[in-house]
């Protein structure tokens, strides 16, 4: 197998994530009886070295719900009737989630509303409520 190539400066060696094949339930008619075309990656993120340690921070913290006890993230894949292609693809969605982490998030900057975008709001409550009020029908102090 050859290395996951997450981006040009990261480099996951397959020595770090271990794939197992096993029998599908997927697509496959009669091979699913017969072949292991399922694919299981299991990679611990914590023992990544080449990994920078903000985006590995990012990453356990947005996926801790997938990570099990002992410390790995675990995907499988059966979306194919070929064993090759259930690996890519297993691959393939660990590089989308590292990739997600990679950068982080935008700091929200909080906005004023203008004097004007208020005045113009109050207005239209204003107008509203006395569209309401006309609209009840109650007798005037004629």
């Amino acid at each position: 197998m050859e290395p996951l190539r997450v981006t040009t400066r990261l480099l996951i060696s397959e020595k770090e994530f271990q794939i197992s094949t096993a029998r599908s339930s997927g697509p496959g008619g009669q091979n699913v009886n017969k072949l292991n075309t399922k694919a299981t990656l299991r990679w611990s993120p914590s023992k990544c070295e080449q990994m920078p340690a903000a985006w590995k921070q990012r990453f356990l913290e947005s996926y801790r719900t997938r990570i099990t006890r002992d410390g790995e993230i675990v995907l499988h894949s059966d979306r194919y009737r070929d064993q090759k292609k259930n690996i890519q693809d297993v691959r393939q969605r660990l590089v989308r989630m590292l990739l997600g982490c990679q950068h982080p998030p935008k700091k929200r900057t909080p906005t004023v509303p203008t004097k004007g975008s208020q005045r113009r709001r109050l207005q239209n409550k204003r107008e509203h409520s006395e569209k309401k009020a006309r609209r009840q029908g109650k007798p005037g102090l004629d």
